[in-house]
């Protein structure tokens, strides 16, 4: 069994947990510009040393934070087949934007990344690239099984897929309905050729 080195910092899972949340309530309740170090320490209950042994700026630290929270939301469905992914990927998705705390730091990111685009490209490349990677997974699989043309525009797809619900939720901020997945898998099916619908 490996020892810690004398003087190392042990970073224990239940402080990081705590300062997750924190930064995730700060980002809510304050936005991205009003965020402070001090704040966030002060919410889960450490001292500022202890987020700068995680990480070294606001900025990393916020990145990391909303990386982490967004991509584990990310649903690596496989049910057998390219509708059954469809509908839990898409609900996954609607679960993620409508998140209590989440549905209120994304606009304020949003805007912030218009602001200062080289600050927020760590946080747009991680969130953005990872979660389209789960989905390109996905739309492969069902390439794979005879389910999408062999010609696919993986691209187009993706954004297919994400653009109305994103559309809907944060932009129109109109409410998902009861039937909303089931009649957007249907479109999508068709959108991006599927045979046998």
């Amino acid at each position: 069994m490996a020892r810690t080195p004398t003087g190392a910092a042990v970073l224990q899972p239940e402080v990081t947990q705590a300062i997750t949340d924190a930064v995730l309530r700060e980002l809510a309740d304050q936005g991205y510009g009003r965020l402070s170090m001090e704040a966030v320490a002060k919410r889960a209950g450490v001292g500022k040393s202890a987020l700068y042994r995680r990480w070294r700026s606001k900025e990393e630290m916020i990145a990391a934070v909303v990386t982490e929270f967004s991509v584990t939301r990310a649903t690596v469905a496989d049910t057998g087949s390219l509708r059954g992914d469809l509908r839990e990927t898409m609900q996954a998705l609607i679960d993620w934007l409508t998140h209590p705390l989440f549905s209120r730091i994304l606009p304020d990111l949003v805007a912030e990344d218009a602001r200062n685009p080289e600050r927020n490209r760590t946080v747009r490349e991680q969130v953005g690239r990872s979660r389209r990677e789960v989905g390109e997974v996905m739309l492969r699989r069902a390439v794979a099984r005879g389910e999408l043309p062999g010609d696919l525009d993986l691209e187009m797809a993706l954004d297919v897929l994400a653009a109305p619900i994103y559309w809907r939720l944060i932009v129109r901020q109109a409410p998902a309905e009861p039937d909303y997945v089931d009649r957007l898998v249907e479109y999508a099916l068709r959108a991006l050729g599927a045979q046998g619908g």
